[in-house]
């Protein structure tokens, strides 16, 4: 697990490591600017003739300090000062004079020059007003530059914790981050500007995040075979959970289909599927392995005993809005509940729930909700403008308010749950962007809850899993022509990956 702080928390981390630590702010500024002048040369970068951009915080410190370790290695720097001397940080203004000591050019005029790399270090993590004036003049002259660019742990005009625009930002091809990527460069827009995300180490421990649970989480590849669940030895079908899911209305087979192919895909024991009788022969040809349960109208006495024999249900892919889609997610959230069984709601069933929220209200078990952003304007009665804009936030408004996981999709995909770190997945692609894919997430994340994994585990698992299977299936077909059964098969074989890695 991977720490994503947003600026205010990464100053705290900060002042605690000086304070606390007592490594002064001075050791972090030389460390910082080493690491950026390493990864820029390990990435490539042709550094034989630098501009660095320096404002007049801490980030501009930073700046100063690489100018200086660059001409050391005997390569031009020169240094354009965005910022005021009336404002200049205590350790600024220090790296300032040395850098003018040494020589080296500190000018206040764009130059009519031609760089082999720019370097941005006018703003850090603490901007958060919009960039105007002289500023936005300097910005825009940087991206205009045919050269290679560079930020020092964060563009300058990227919001650290929405990852919005701030007015203008600077366009890198690599940002080295301090200690930890912040949450902004992995949320969009902020992410298109950021370019690579290199995280160094400067001396802030990470661990410092631990119990800050406002803080974002993230996964890694090579993390993912410590993240799923184990399979015994001494086993049976019944050990690995029995999945019951409610979906697929008349003639709509196919969301019934990849929901509980991928619950079997990521080790489910048993599934069972609910639906329309029209889809019965379908599904007993597409999935023979599953157990098919069909309804004509609706029935409850039909519907309890099938959750009374589930570990885990899933409701809402292909399900429709009719009247009976209605009953059905009505009582399964309320049996689900009395019986504690653990609730996945998708689709139309997310859609039959926003007119609907009071349902939510009395639950006594783990529910898990999986709206994109549509859906989640309708459950919050929020525009998908507003939701985008600051979507951390409103995210963790809504699971205080409800009691329940909510995995929110997107091209950033977060999942929160009250008391938990927001989980931020930076896995998958656009080649994901087809129908069927979050039939096939639901499945996934229904299929690591009949594990046993919590709500939080098999939602965040899930998600990040899903996109891995993603990340397979565009290597094997490219970004036009992946389906969502391709989804399945690229999640197993990054299954199978990870579980060889274990063993070796």
């Amino acid at each position: 697990m991977r720490y994503l702080p947003d600026g205010i928390q990464m100053k705290g981390a900060d002042a605690y490591t000086i304070g606390h630590q007592g490594i002064p702010s001075l050791v972090l500024m030389e460390r910082a600017a080493l690491e950026t002048v390493k990864v820029m040369r390990s990435s490539g970068m042709d550094l034989t003739k630098a501009l660095v951009v320096c404002g007049s915080g801490n980030n501009g410190g930073d700046g100063f300090a690489v100018a200086r370790l660059l001409t050391e290695e005997g390569l031009c720097a020169e240094v354009l000062f965005a910022g005021k001397e009336t404002s200049l940080s205590e350790e600024c203004a220090l790296q300032k004079k040395i850098t003018e000591r040494m020589g080296i050019p500190v000018f206040t005029d764009i130059p009519d020059e031609e760089y082999t790399v720019i370097i941005d270090a006018v703003f850090g993590v603490g901007l958060s007003r919009e960039i105007t004036g002289r500023y936005c003049g300097i910005i825009r002259w940087m991206n205009e530059q045919k050269c290679a660019k560079a930020a020092v742990d964060i563009p300058s005009g990227v919001c650290a914790q929405t990852g919005n625009v701030l007015g203008i930002a600077f366009r890198a091809d690599l940002t080295v981050a301090m200690a930890c990527v912040k949450v902004g460069c992995e949320l969009f827009p902020g992410k298109s500007f950021s370019g690579k995300t290199i995280p160094v180490p400067i001396g802030i421990n990470p661990d410092y995040f631990a119990n800050d649970t406002d803080v974002c989480v993230t996964f890694d590849r090579d993390c993912l075979g410590d993240l799923l669940p184990r399979r015994k030895a001494d086993s049976h079908k019944g050990t690995y959970g029995k999945v019951l899911m409610i979906t697929g209305s008349a003639g709509i087979a196919g969301a019934s289909y990849l929901s509980a192919r991928a619950a079997y895909a990521v080790g489910a024991g048993l599934v069972q599927i609910f639906t329309a009788e029209e889809n019965r022969t379908i599904l007993q040809q597409l999935l023979p392995e599953a157990i098919i349960s069909c309804y004509k109208e609706y029935d409850r006495d039909q519907l309890e005993p099938l959750l009374e024999w589930a570990d885990v249900v899933c409701i809402g892919c292909g399900l429709g809005k009719s009247d009976t889609a209605g009953h059905l997610l009505a009582d399964t959230i309320q049996m689900a509940g009395e019986k504690k069984i653990p609730c996945i709601i998708d689709a139309d069933g997310l859609n039959l729930l926003s007119g609907h929220m009071e349902l939510l209200g009395g639950i006594h078990s783990p529910v898990i909700l999986t709206p994109h952003m549509k859906e989640m304007s309708r459950l919050t009665g929020k525009r998908v403008e507003e939701i985008a804009k600051n979507r951390r936030d409103l995210l963790r408004e809504f699971v205080r308010e409800y009691p329940v996981v909510c995995v929110l999709k997107d091209s950033r995909t977060m999942v929160a749950e009250q008391g938990r770190h927001t989980f931020v997945n930076l896995a998958g692609n656009n080649a994901m962007a087809k129908a069927g894919s979050g039939d096939v997430l639901s499945g996934v994340i229904t299929g690591l809850a009949a594990q046993g994994m919590s709500g939080w585990e098999c939602a965040s698992l899930g998600v990040f899993l899903h996109a891995c299977g993603g990340d397979e299936a565009r290597t094997e077909k490219g970004s036009y022509s992946v389906l969502a059964g391709d989804l399945i098969r690229g999640i197993e074989k990054a299954m199978k990956e990870a579980e060889e890695n274990i063993r070796k």
